[in-house]
């Protein structure tokens, strides 16, 4: 241990039970205790650490490790220790079954260690938590009715201590009790990022749609208004010249159908940029191929199925399959690829899955500043926009899977 590490609260010698600790006066006072930090507001953090110092204080323990479910439901997070711990809170993150924490969580059963911890093969040494001072443990799961899984506790003591049933009971009704607040604070947190994302993801519609209207302006302007000018001037010219120079007036009116083509020709353009014309000529799966024929780079195989859908839903997919077909050229360092679209009743399902270089989806969550590049939250929001759900999975060196899930209205076309 480096000197330079806070000092750990020293043993406290020989300690009754967790169930004496808590008898007669002590259990009002614990359940005091669980309702003000019940009550402590919609935090997560501040009541994981309120639920921390009181678990410390109620069992005797020296420290207190309060891990909850983060958004995905895929891994847990330490919201609240006891000190000098506290510091780490936010810092940790373990995929549910990794660690005796991990396990304890994904198989919802509590685990009591009296001594030699770092022989069982689930336990996982954390350096910054600094396991080897610490001897005994029990460490719990917090679930709410009717079996919700919130996340886990853990308390450490750095003594040799048998901890008996009554200690896991008591560890136990103290984490459904404070589960039901932490899920509470879970769907808070949840519901104010989601409507910060929303309103994040207006703000960029409404400047998106500005930028857009700007770049079309200009393209009119030095574009179609341009050549529609000089057709006028060609037109004119055309008209002098029939009566005294037909050959003249030939060539103006050529130059005038080529003018009309180039028009032509930018005005689709224009429009496509708005909404794909092959969405409107051939429908999703006609778009999703053409696409595909588009990225030469890599060896796609392409699964459709021939299926119209709402328009808002056809562009929101070929939209998320076109960044997403970006994304792997540019930064998956892939050489295949697999474009699947499918309808299995009232859900349409788009993925797309690459042999490339992969990431770090723990390390490297949804929108965060090492995953904006990758157009990722664009893409969950667009999916979210029209009711669906954006799920990525991935990993260093095997590859990137995206699937963009859309519930269908009950009548389709």
């Amino acid at each position: 241990m480096s000197n330079s590490a806070p000092a750990l609260p020293t043993g406290r010698g020989e300690r009754n039970t967790v169930r004496d600790l808590v008898e007669a006066d002590r259990e009002l006072d614990l359940l005091r205790e669980l309702i003000q930090a019940a009550s402590s507001g919609p935090g997560v953090e501040p009541l994981a650490a309120a639920a921390a110092r009181m678990i410390t204080d109620a069992t005797g323990a020296d420290v207190c490790f309060v891990h909850v479910l983060d958004d995905s439901d895929r891994s847990l997070t330490l919201a609240g220790a006891t000190p000098p711990f506290d510091s780490q809170v936010g810092r940790i993150r373990l995929p549910l079954g990794s660690g005796i924490s991990g396990w304890v969580a994904s198989h919802r059963a509590p685990v009591v260690i009296t001594e030699d911890k770092e022989s069982d093969p689930r336990y996982l040494p954390i350096e910054s938590l600094r396991g080897s001072d610490f001897t005994s443990m029990v460490s719990v799961p917090m679930e709410t009715d009717p079996g919700g899984l919130v996340g886990e506790l853990t308390v450490y003591t750095v003594e040799r201590r048998e901890f008996t049933s009554g200690d896991v009971e008591l560890l136990s009704v103290i984490g459904r009790l404070i589960a039901g607040a932490l899920h509470q604070a879970r769907l808070h947190r949840q519901l104010v990022a989601r409507e910060r994302a929303h309103e994040n993801f207006v703000e960029q519609v409404i400047e998106a749609q500005e930028i857009e209207r700007r770049r079309l302006a200009g393209d009119i302007h030095d574009g179609i208004s341009q050549r529609l000018i000089t057709l006028s001037y060609r037109l004119d010219a055309a008209a002098r010249a029939i009566g005294t120079d037909p050959d003249q007036a030939s060539e103006q009116l050529e130059a005038a159908r080529e003018l009309v083509e180039l028009t032509l020709q930018e005005a689709r353009a224009a429009i496509g940029g708005l909404r794909p014309p092959v969405l409107d000529d051939l429908g999703l799966a006609g778009g999703l191929a053409s696409l595909a024929r588009s990225i030469p780079q890599i060896d796609l195989d392409v699964e459709l199925a021939d299926a119209r859908l709402p328009e808002h839903i056809e562009l929101a997919l070929y939209r998320i399959a076109q960044e997403c077909l970006q994304n792997v050229v540019k930064h998956a360092n892939a050489t295949m690829a697999r474009l699947a679209f499918a309808v299995d009743g009232d859900t349409a399902r788009l993925e797309i899955v690459d042999d490339g270089v992969g990431f770090t989806t723990l390390e490297h969550p949804l929108g965060s500043d090492e995953t904006r590049g990758y157009g990722l939250l664009s893409m969950a929001e667009r999916a979210e926009l029209v009711g669906g759900r954006l799920n990525i999975r991935s990993r260093p060196g095997s590859g990137t899977s995206v699937t963009a899930t859309i519930p269908l209205p009950s009548t389709r076309t």
